[in-house]
Parts: structure tokens; sequence; C-alpha cells
């Protein structure tokens, strides 16, 4: 008689399936450093892949791990209260995006526990498994989410309990307002607001030396600011931001000399979100002697420049009926003759607000799309004055007088946009889908009291993120998603691409063929705008924390800031 066949023994674990899983669910977390030039597809994979792979893993412990059916309910509720507990222990700034990456770890913590333990017996492996989980988790409780880089969404994260710039700045303030004075009167404003005089980011008239080692560039003044995507307008001596302090938000003006703090004005509000940090993302307006700012959680104002006194204030989640979107409003105001122009993204006709600029009065609206985090620029297209707006839906074009909508592309997107429409001339707009999409020429013309628009082409030679493009005798320079690069504008292909800048911004010396450059790790760069190719030509490291913030250049006067830190430099002038 043939003896009984031998059955698997209980301490034995089927552990191949659950190392196939955590190579794939690294190899998801991966592709977009993989990957140069990554397409949404591929960022979803990487949001959602690893994820899936957590999942299936928890499946495969249940039922295919061999574990004893004791070990396998201590295992998952073991690992379910050891991720529940992380979320309630962690920082509100891990609670949502970062809670994700702490499953991701806890997952293959567990499994590499597992695997370690495979010879010891099924009480005691599933414990260490448990032990291995709840470092990885407990890892997370000890750390907060400071933001991620744009560039390669890396995120940045500090021990809960050190000091943030921002508590930093708060202390060395100590509460209270310079409370300096300028006696000189306010000029009219060399840099109105955001991207400059026309809100395209091109600098006429001024080129500046390209050995900076010859001739360095010189700093005048640096201070500490606080958090917020703000960029800087200028009249004369005074430069005016937007910032977060605390439970406040403020709109601040700066001596331009010296950097120090002419008038603030702070009111409650505070708009946070674990990306990007805390603070406002538009930048103040100058116009005619008013200045205008919107606050990322829909706060408009209309302040006395000289002195900050508020004229009147308009709240954008009353009049468009909805609440801040996912990143906060970032809407610069545009002022057109008697009309101040934000997007709000309201539903129905509640997506692009004009206000009256005396009174702050609602004087009309126009259905301009659910979100987006573009600011209406006012344009000559197809011999008519006109705001474009870039959103979710596409882009729109209206008449500045009552909203009017005088064409609409419908280009709609799941995601969001950033970029503003550029208008190369009075015929050719462009726009661009970020996460890897592209982008668009549109080649508008007339035809009888209509715009009609052709499509020209629409290029993955150049998909920028959040980070402006301009256009150059012929070509078009900008990011691609995170390293610059150069495209034909007649037909959209790619000349050249190089220098890793991250998620920067840029501005066009267009006398000088000059690509001024601020990378997203703090470098300011100077590159020669040509399509034969990258050329760079001097650098200077000047900010060691995250950069997204637009630079703004008056002569030789550049201001720069990030989340935590202002600086003017005198450049050099070739």
């Amino acid at each position: 008689m043939s003896a009984p066949s031998a059955k698997p023994s209980s301490t034995s674990l089927r552990l191949w399936p659950a190392l196939a899983l955590f190579a794939i669910l690294w190899v998801f977390r991966s592709l977009p450093k993989m990957i140069e030039d990554p397409s949404m597809q591929v960022m979803m994979t990487a949001f959602f892949g690893p994820l899936i792979c957590v999942l299936l893993i928890l499946v495969w412990w249940v039922a295919a791990s061999r574990a004893t059916w004791r070990e396998r309910l201590f295992g998952l509720l073991g690992f379910v209260a050891l991720a529940a507990l992380g979320f309630v222990l962690g920082h509100p700034t891990i609670r949502g995006f970062g809670t994700l990456g702490a499953v991701q770890w806890g997952a293959s913590a567990f499994v590499v526990g597992l695997v370690a333990s495979r010879w010891i017996g099924p009480e005691r492996r599933t414990a260490i498994g448990l032990v291995a989980a709840a470092l990885a988790f407990g890892y997370f409780a000890l750390v907060r989410l400071d933001g991620v880089y744009g560039g390669d969404f890396k995120a940045e994260r500090s021990w809960r309990w050190s000091r943030t710039a921002e508590d930093d700045y708060l202390a060395a303030r100590d509460g209270g307002t310079a409370g300096t004075t300028l006696d000189a009167p306010l000029a009219e404003a060399e840099w109105p607001g955001f991207r400059g005089p026309g809100r395209d980011g091109v600098v006429p008239s001024v080129s500046l030396a390209e050995d900076w080692e010859a001739r360095p560039p010189r700093e005048l003044w640096r201070i500490r600011v606080g958090p917020g995507w703000s960029s800087f307008a200028v009249a004369g001596r005074r430069i005016f931001t937007q910032e977060q302090r605390g439970e406040l938000e403020a709109v601040v003006a700066y001596h331009a000399d010296t950097g120090a703090e002419l008038w603030a004005h702070e009111y409650p509000s505070r708009f946070f979100e674990a990306m990007g940090g805390a603070g406002p993302r538009a930048t103040p307006t100058l116009a005619g002697g008013m200045l205008f700012a919107l606050g990322a959680e829909g706060l408009l104002h209309r302040l006395e420049p000289a002195s900050g006194e508020v004229v009147w204030r308009a709240d954008l989640r009353e009049d468009a009926r909805r609440e801040p979107p996912t990143w906060g409003f970032s809407s610069s105001p545009l002022i057109v003759d008697d009309l101040v122009i934000v997007h709000a993204g309201g539903e129905g006709d509640r997506g692009l607000l004009a206000y009256g600029v005396d009174d702050g009065r609602l004087r009309w609206s126009a259905a301009a799309g659910g979100h987006t985090y573009s600011s209406p620029q006012l344009s000559w297209v197809a011999g008519e004055r006109s705001v474009s707006m870039v959103s979710d839906k596409g882009m729109t074009l209206h008449d500045p007088v009552d909203g009017r909508l005088l064409w609409q592309h419908d280009w709609p997107v799941n995601d969001y946009r950033v970029l503003q429409a550029l208008v190369v001339d009075d015929s050719t707009l462009l726009m661009s889908t970020g996460q890897g999409v592209g982008t668009r020429r549109l080649d508008l013309r007339r035809e009888g009291a209509s715009m009609v628009a052709d499509e020209r082409w629409t290029s993955r030679g150049m998909k920028p993120n959040f980070n402006d493009y301009a256009a150059h005798q012929g070509y078009l320079y900008g990011f691609d998603p995170n390293i610059l690069a150069c495209v034909d504008l007649e037909t959209g292909e790619r000349k050249w691409k190089g220098g890793r800048y991250g998620a920067g911004q840029l501005l066009l010396l267009a006398d000088a063929s000059q690509l001024l450059v601020i990378g997203e790790r703090g470098d300011l760069v100077l590159v020669r705008a040509s399509p034969e190719g990258h050329e760079e030509l001097s650098r200077l490291k000047v900010f060691e924390a995250k950069t997204w913030n637009h630079p703004a250049l008056v002569g030789d006067r550049l201001y720069l800031r990030n989340a935590e830190e202002a600086v003017a430099l005198a450049m050099p002038l070739g």
C-alpha cells in the first residue's frame, strides 16, 4: 500500500505573488521618473497603480497566502488598524495625499517583514510583518508634508515638530508691521502685475550681460516673506505682493530699494492644501492709481496703493456661489476700462466675473468653465478687442464691455489648466493642457460676423504643466514639462530640449534674444533664445527652497520670491 501524500506545511507561505505585487507597486511609483515625457495616462497609472497593488496584497494575504485562518484574520485586522491609527495620529498635511504614500509603504513593509520571517512559526511571522508595517506607518505619523516639487512630484517631508519657514517668519515679525513710510508719489506702474505689462512674460528694451562670472548680479536686499505663490507688481519705489501670515492673508507693499515693509493689509483667511501649501496664489494688479488683489479663498480687494486702505471688498464665494477650487482661487485681476475681471468658475454664467472698479458692484458675469488656475487676459484677436480665458472646458473670448461670448474652442480636460493663453499675433492663439497632453495652435479668422478657428497643430513637443511660455521670432520657448524646450511655431515640431530647471518660470528679453529662467530649485539662469540649440550663458543660485513664483524685471532690477524669501537683484546690463 502506498504512503499517503504529504500535505503542505501550514507554516509555508506562498510568497511569490506578494513579491511580484511588491515589485509592480514600486515600478508604478517610479514610472514618472523612468519616462522623460510622462503622459496623463502614465501619471494616473503611477497614482492609482500602487493603490491597486496594495489591495491585491491584502487579497493575496486573505485568499492565497497559505497562512492559517487565524493569522490571516490577525494580519488583515492588524494592518487595517495600523492604517486607521496612522491616519488619526498623522499630521493634518499627511491626511489625504500623504495617506496614499503611507499605505503603500505600510503594505510594502508588511511584505518585507513576512519574507524576512518566512521560516518562523505562523503566530510570530505575522506579528513581525505587522511590526514592520507599524514602523512604516509610524514614520508617516511623525512627519508632515511641506508640499511637492512640481517637476517630479517629489514629496517634501519634515519632522512634524520641526519649525516651518512660516514659523520663523512670524517669530521674526513678532506680530507687528514695520510701518516704514515712503513720501515719494506713486509712479505709473512699470510692472503692473502678473507676467508684466502684456501678461506675456516679455520684457522689451533690456539686454543682460552674459558673463556673470565677470559681472555678477548684485544682491540689493533679501527678506523673509510669508507663504504664497504670488509674484510682484511694481510702481516706482513700491513693490506689491500677497502672502500668508498665520491665520491672516495679507496684501503687502515693500520698499523697492530696501525691502522694508511699507504697509500690510491683513484679514482673516487661510487657504491650505498639502501639495502647494498655504497662502494666496494670485498676483496684485496696479491700474490707474488703484491696487486690486484676489485671495486664495476668494476675497477680492481694491486698496489704496500708497496706504493699503480698503476701498471695497467682494467675495467670489458668494457671487459665484461656490467654494474655492482644489488649489484655491488663483486669478490675477485684469483691469479693462472701468472693470476688474476675475475667474471664479461658478455654475452657469458665474464663471467670469466683472466688478466696477469704483464701487465693487458686479457688472456682468459669463460662463467660462468650471475651474482653472489661469487669469483673464486682454488681447486683440481677429481685429477685435477681447478677454481670453482658458479653463477646463477649453478657451473662450469675451467682449470686455458686457462679457458677451465672442468665440469658443472646446478642448475639455478632467484635470486642471494653469497656463495663460498666448496671443502671438492678431490671428494666432496658443493654449496648453498640463500633465503631458501638449500645446495647440489655433488660427482665427473672420467669416462675416463670426470668428472661425482652424487647428494648425497640437504638439507633444512642448507639454508645460504650470510654467508659462513665450514666443520669439517664430519659435516657442517653455518647459516640456520640466526641461526647457524650443518648438517651431509653424509646425509644432520640437527644435531642441535641454536644461533641467524643474517646474520653473521664465521671462523673454525680446530685444536681446535672451531667456531669464528661475528654476524650481532656486537657480537663476540666462539662456540664449535661439532655435539652434540649448545654450546656457550664466547661472546663479538665489534660493535654497522650492520656487514657483514668476519673476518681475524692471530695467536692471529683478524681483524674485518664493514661499519663504524675497530678493532684489541689480542685474548687469549688456
